[in-house]
């Protein structure tokens, strides 16, 4: 298993409403595309504004690509993401799970629990 981390800022008055946008946009199309194991959208305030963090879990990379394209240590974006934005990472990061909360250890030689 695959787990995919993206993080932005946006200023606090914009939190809630990009929050709403961020599940129309982002959390629908990773929940829509098949090999997404699950998104969860945490939320922080700092210094600069309301710092999101993005992570999506996915059953192999095959599956990240179905869902991020050919590249998929780009980051995935949408139409209003430059009126919401302030700070955000351009490329996002892939771990490999090697331990989740409902099973256990994952086999790391081929992704499935």
């Amino acid at each position: 298993m695959i787990l995919r981390t993206w993080r932005g800022t946006t200023s606090l008055e914009d939190a809630d409403r990009y929050f709403d946008y961020l599940q129309a946009t982002g959390v629908e199309k990773c929940r829509a595309t098949l090999g997404n194991r699950g998104v969860w959208v945490t939320r922080r305030t700092v210094e600069s504004g309301a710092e999101f963090l993005f992570l999506s879990l996915w059953d192999s990379m095959e599956a990240v690509r179905a869902f991020a394209g050919d590249e998929p240590e780009k980051g995935v974006f949408f139409p209003e993401d430059d009126r919401f934005l302030i700070e955000f990472d351009r490329h996002v990061k892939h771990f490999e799970v090697l331990l989740g909360p409902e099973s256990g250890a994952v086999d790391r030689h081929d992704g499935q629990q």
